[in-house]
């Protein structure tokens, strides 16, 4: 079930929602019931639930475990300030808590404005058994008289969050530790509305690769971020389901299906887990590799129109072509966006400082004869040329003279970079014609 949790007015937006759930697709997380889809405890936006909220706070209300607090921001501002001062918890235990219910309500006819507090028991302790980290209890004095909604239609968090999980049927509550500190809120509002208690699990939380929270400086951010940036969908499902959890064996490439067959609360740690970016580049290469080279071609197609500004395929660039160019890439891949870059000298002339073309310490002179080599072995190359065939020609030519002298400034020649495939892979792809013009062009770039 896909909830929306929308009250917030203020940070709530239909592109944040619509995000949401194209991100939750794309991974293959298709909510049974949800806005999208409907369910048998719609609505699924909490905006749209506002008489629910406003029944079970009229309920708290006439019982007595919720007041209104007629605290004005500033003096809530003041008092929070003067605690933390003292070096004390800035909680409210609120004097209008205890106000007789019909002065509260002729207050707040007056003033129109108020916050509805829970009335917290104090002197006790709220313990409950959580499914990951055992038995946990708090002290009710150190909560306070917690905000339950601005107005009996505007709830805040834990309110609404006890009331929809009450009212949809949710038993599991499956979340984050940093919402620890929630539950013994939440558990003192279950027991004043006579809800039954699900069961907790608190997950352990997300670190950077240096042990503190995740953060944006470690590289956090969107799925829809991940799949513009060129992950796969089920590399990332795979690597986060990793996160704070083990399948028991030190498997780490896992099917979708292995992994909700074999997941178990039991295998969820307690310690932080560490979020490497490294790993997930890692694991969608492996991803990558285990595409068909038809398949991986259609996927990498977009980040190559963003980056040559044409469309693909079209009359001078074929899709068998460009399925033999990303076919060379494959092994070496991480992400789909590197695509662009890496394949960039196949579709237009590259350019490059003529000192690159150099191997070591070697002459322009020297340079010059190597590329001359190359353009002889390459006249006597038939196309299509196989590498093979390439790099036979190629080593018997050189026989027992320095290789890199020669491959270098011909690979450097034909990509017009440092790094790349290696040149006869390229000559199979690129071709005898267009190899003999860049290599043409290096010569006379020595010249400049």
């Amino acid at each position: 079930m896909l909830r929306i949790e929308d009250t917030d007015l203020e940070r709530s937006d239909k592109k944040y929602e619509k995000d949401i759930f194209d991100s939750l697709h794309w991974l293959g997380i298709d909510p049974d019931e949800s806005v999208e889809v409907g369910g048998p405890f719609a609505p699924y936006r909490q905006t749209e639930r506002t008489e629910t909220y406003r029944r079970h706070i009229g309920t708290l209300l006439s019982s007595g475990h919720a007041f209104y607090c007629f605290h004005s921001e500033e003096e809530l501002e003041l008092e929070r300030r003067e605690l933390m001062d003292a070096k004390k918890p800035p909680i409210h235990v609120c004097e209008y808590r205890s106000m007789a219910r019909e002065e509260q309500r002729t207050l707040y006819e007056a003033k129109g404005k108020a916050i509805i507090r829970f009335k917290t028991p104090l002197g006790e302790k709220i313990a409950f058994s959580d499914l990951i980290r055992g038995k946990i209890s708090f002290e009710s004095d150190l909560l306070g008289d917690f905000s339950l909604a601005k107005r009996p239609e505007i709830p805040l968090y834990n309110f609404a969050v006890v009331v929809d999980d009450h009212e949809m049927q949710i038993t599991h509550v499956i979340r984050g530790e940093d919402h620890l500190p929630n539950t013994p809120k939440q558990l003192l509002l279950i027991e004043a509305l006579g809800f039954p208690v699900p069961k907790y699990a608190h997950l352990p939380l997300l670190l950077g690769t240096d042990r503190s929270k995740l953060s944006k400086r470690h590289g956090a951010t969107s799925a829809s971020e991940y799949r513009r940036q060129g992950y796969l969908p089920e590399a990332l499902f795979n690597f986060l389901a990793l996160l704070g959890w083990s399948p028991g064996d030190n498997r780490e490439i896992m099917t979708r299906e292995e992994i909700i067959q074999k997941f178990s609360l039991e295998r969820v740690q307690k310690a932080g887990a560490i979020f490497d970016v490294t790993k997930l580049e890692w694991m969608n290469g492996e991803y990558i590799r285990r595409k068909s080279a038809k398949e991986l071609t259609e996927l990498c197609l977009p980040y190559l129109k963003d980056f040559l500004k044409f469309s693909i395929p079209n009359d001078q660039f074929s899709m068998d072509y460009i399925e033999k160019i990303i076919a060379l890439e494959q092994p070496r891949l991480k992400k789909l966006s590197e695509a662009g870059e890496r394949v960039e000298y196949f579709f237009r002339e590259p350019v490059y400082p003529k000192e690159l073309l150099r191997w070591k310490d070697t002459s322009d002179a020297e340079v010059g004869e190597s590329l001359s080599l190359s353009e002889k072995i390459i006249s006597n190359f038939q196309f299509p040329i196989s590498k093979e065939k390439a790099e036979k020609e190629f080593l018997e030519a050189i026989g027992e003279g320095n290789k890199g002298k020669i491959l270098w400034p011909l690979r450097v020649a034909l990509t017009g970079k440092k790094a790349s495939p290696g040149p006869f892979e390229i000559l199979e792809v690129l071709g005898v014609r267009e190899a003999q013009k860049r290599l043409e062009r290096a010569k006379k770039l020595l010249l400049l």
